[in-house]
């Protein structure tokens, strides 16, 4: 049984582990696994982990069963946009996926920001379960973009947003 908590230093190797295999079994057959890889290497390196474990007003959340960490979400409140969670990350270990997990970790996150009316997010055009997953969970297609996670990036994706009061 997995249990949410906040997450810690000594959680963020295993969690890179978890972010870096997801991310090849989700999203190799998109962009290729040598794309993935510099992705990884960049949005889930030891530095950018550790600023979001730092990171004020972020909840950085893992599943752990004592001996594995099987799934994290990171959230945080806008800077920009009033009343706005932007959830960041939510993922779980593939094998693992469709266990609840994904659940229970959103669940927490959705709790985690009393003064926030609506949770924003972004998620690849083809990642049909990840879509799903959200719009299960209240989710509706708000706009796309060109540049998921950052400037520049090249990424597609579809912003999707929750009201939550």
């Amino acid at each position: 049984m997995f249990f949410v908590r906040t997450a810690s230093e000594r959680d963020l190797q295993q969690v890179r582990t978890l972010l870096v295999e997801t991310w090849h079994a989700t999203y190799d057959g998109i962009y290729g696994a040598a794309k993935v890889q510099e992705i990884t290497d960049s949005w889930h390196s030891p530095a950018a982990l550790k600023a979001k474990l730092a990171k004020k007003g972020g909840e950085f959340l893992v599943a752990d069963d004592g001996k594995r960490i099987g799934g994290m979400g990171f959230a945080f409140m806008a800077e920009d946009m009033a009343k706005t969670a932007l959830l960041r990350q939510l993922y779980v270990h593939p094998d693992l996926q469709r266990q609840g997990i994904g659940r229970d970790l959103f669940a927490e996150l959705e709790s985690c920001f009393p003064d926030a009316e609506v949770m924003r997010l972004e998620v690849e055009p083809k990642n049909a379960a990840a879509i799903a997953f959200y719009e299960a969970h209240g989710f509706v297609e708000v706009d796309r973009i060109k540049n998921c996670g950052v400037a520049d990036s090249g990424l597609e994706a579809i912003v999707m947003e929750k009201p939550l009061v």
